[in-house]
């Protein structure tokens, strides 16, 4: 909890980059994202995976895919402590071999400042490698008052067409993340927050924007990666 506090001090929750202030994202030309698979049946043994993809073509430009050994225990609101270190070395890696490669800005599978103690995993990966980072959630963690009641699901549902969102506000009266309809075809939505170096009205336009199905495809192409690096 101290390590986590302190480095969420370092934690900036606006846009820092002018090709973010830009309504097209003129001048982002690579995206990032990292998964981490376990092996079946084994949580001490996983694939990183870092990929970086082109921007707007959403084409894959580099993937680093390790076999990692996970020593640290899994504690829920602390999960960044066992995986962001790998994704740190996988982030270092490329910046000393590929250094033109190195992706402007982060999609990390998880939350970053929807979290108990508002420091998720985007947060703790973005601080670490001081890259702009975005947390993209598959499900709703019920923090700070949230919670996935017949409420919710309404809102969920009053979602009809790919890009309309609405506000995570928490009981504190914080606005923590928004919920994203992503994709015409999934009525599932995505949880999108605020990692480091970005606003949340930005990382939400991003988000959309690198979707091609429901999951944004820098994701998608690292989960995709790692899963076949494991079965091979």
């Amino acid at each position: 909890r101290r390590e986590q506090a302190r480095l969420k001090a370092s934690v900036v929750e606006e846009d820092t980059e002018e090709w973010q202030k830009d309504a097209h994202f003129t001048g982002l030309e690579r995206v990032g994202g990292v998964d981490l698979s376990y092996v079946k049946g084994d949580d001490s043994r996983a694939c990183a995976s870092l990929v970086v993809l082109s921007f707007p073509a959403l084409e894959v430009l580099y993937q680093d895919c390790r076999m990692v050994a996970v020593s640290a225990p899994y504690v829920a609101g602390f999960l960044a402590f066992r995986e962001v270190p790998f994704l740190v070395e996988a982030v270092q890696r490329l910046q000393r071999e590929e250094p033109q490669l190195q992706p402007q800005v982060l999609l990390v599978d998880g939350n970053g400042l929807l979290h108990p103690r508002g420091f998720g995993t985007a947060c703790h990966l973005g601080v670490l490698t001081d890259l702009p980072c975005i947390g993209v959630a598959k499900n709703l963690l019920q923090v700070d008052g949230l919670v996935r009641d017949e409420l919710h699901r309404e809102q969920v549902r009053s979602l009809q067409r790919s890009g309309e969102t609405f506000p995570l506000t928490g009981a504190s009266g914080k606005v923590l993340g928004t919920v994203l309809r992503s994709y015409n075809n999934s009525s599932k939505p995505l949880y999108v927050s605020v990692g480091h170096r970005v606003s949340l009205g930005t990382a939400v336009r991003l988000v959309r924007a690198c979707c091609r199905f429901r999951i944004p495809e820098p994701i998608r192409q690292a989960d995709i990666r790692s899963r076949e690096y494991l079965r091979k």
